[in-house]
């Protein structure tokens, strides 16, 4: 255990840490979370629309959902080349860079133009099943724009006004990105989002299994357990998330049974993130109870965040993180309670989340009783069992090591 602690701490986290730093990765990560608020647009009228229950009357408002979470694609082609210019301290052209991964994404989306002038799109495209062929095209217009920042049709000293000559050597990125658009549609007549959406499928369809849908948590456990954000699979997640709750809340339209079972809405608004990732909310429980006055002082220090599902204090501050003691007790977490889960939804004893519902710091049990009704919760109180009785033993220990340090001091 000392030598895998020592290469996790001294190899693998400073390497992990200097990945999620690189400016593509990193830039990556930003723009999704600016267009996190109108996910959350979308989150809030699913709350909302539970009100037409007891009030039929009340309004339609998912035209709201579909233009600010039904666009997230768009917003993403923005802001993935805009963030990198920002990053990349290219300040006169970030505007620009996000102007040209909106034109190519539009693009791609292979409109189709009619004779009278009228533009047809598949609206859905537009959304999270567009948020992969987003990323792409942003890191695309991203590499040209960085590429070409280094030419200029003008020599130094030159007495045309700068902003003049700006005009002239912004034409050549945006030439090109437009250029390769036009070919690879109107010239070669590919259909790049279908091709996009259909190479990842297999990432997808490995997303959606029982084995995928364990990595995606016991990954983000693991990183945690070291000190490292989960958030740093922003990326990753998101991109097998957004459009996995897309294609449910349409089946349920539909009138079929939602499938994908590894969406944000079973992780953090129904069974794994109780209290955080990690589920850490338990442990915080039986610090109260802890005989150490540290211990107590923790838990009830951490109580109130973890209740919103706000666990860094907790994490950081018990600590877990480069803890032996608590780090294998959430590892344990990290690998059952997906199974139990993955298992419950799959045989259909439990309702599959088919809303859009990301305001994670909705405690626990109100979000999955939204999600899933009263099985969800039913389901929530096996889960919540286990990982207390996980925690317990270990807790038990630790709260025995740090009572024994305070009576020696």
């Amino acid at each position: 255990m000392k030598r895998f602690m020592k290469w996790m701490t001294e190899s693998f986290a400073p390497r992990l840490e200097a990945f999620t730093n690189n400016i593509w990765v990193a830039s990556i990560q930003e723009a999704i979370m600016v267009a996190i608020p109108m996910i959350f647009i979308g989150s809030i009228i699913t709350l909302i629309s539970i009100l037409q229950n007891f009030f039929p009357g009340m309004p339609d408002l998912t035209p709201i959902t579909t233009f600010s979470f039904g666009l997230l694609g768009l917003f993403i082609a923005f802001l993935t080349p805009y963030t990198v210019m920002e990053k990349r301290e290219r300040h006169k052209i970030k505007l620009l860079a996000g102007m040209s991964g909106v034109s190519l994404f539009v693009m791609l989306l292979n409109p189709v133009l009619g004779e009278d002038g009228t533009i047809k799109f598949v609206l859905e495209r537009f959304g999270p099943s567009g948020m992969i062929t987003a990323l792409l095209v942003g890191v695309f217009v991203a590499l040209v724009m960085n590429v070409c920042n280094k030419f200029s049709f003008f020599k130094k000293g030159s007495s045309l006004p700068e902003f003049i000559m700006d005009w002239f050597d912004f034409l050549v990125p945006i030439a090109l990105i437009l250029t390769t658009g036009w070919l690879l549609v109107y010239q070669l007549h590919f259909d790049i989002f279908a091709l996009i959406v259909n190479a990842f499928e297999p990432i997808n369809a490995m997303g959606q299994s029982l084995t995928g849908f364990v990595l995606f948590n016991f990954i983000g456990v693991v990183l945690y357990s070291f000190g490292v954000s989960p958030w740093v699979m922003t990326p990753i997640w998101y991109a097998i998330w957004i459009p996995a709750i897309e294609e449910n809340a349409a089946l349920v339209a539909a009138g079929q049974a939602p499938v994908n079972i590894n969406t944000f809405e079973t992780f953090f608004s129904g069974w794994l993130g109780i209290g955080g990732m990690g589920a850490t909310l338990p442990l915080v429980v039986w610090f109260l109870l802890a005989r150490s006055k540290k211990l107590k002082s923790v838990g009830k220090a951490t109580l109130i965040p973890s209740l919103f599902n706000i666990n860094e204090p907790v994490v950081y501050g018990a600590p877990i993180a480069f803890n032996p003691l608590l780090m294998v007790p959430m590892w344990i977490n990290g690998l059952v309670t997906p199974i139990i889960v993955y298992l419950a939804l799959d045989m259909g004893w439990v309702r599959i989340p088919s809303q859009i519902f990301q305001l994670w710091y909705t405690p626990i049990g109100l979000s999955t009783y939204i999600m899933s009704g009263f099985n969800g919760l039913v389901l929530l109180a096996v889960v919540l069992a286990i990982v207390f009785a996980v925690w317990f033993p270990f807790f038990k220990l630790y709260d025995a090591q740090e009572l024994k340090v305070e009576r020696e001091n």
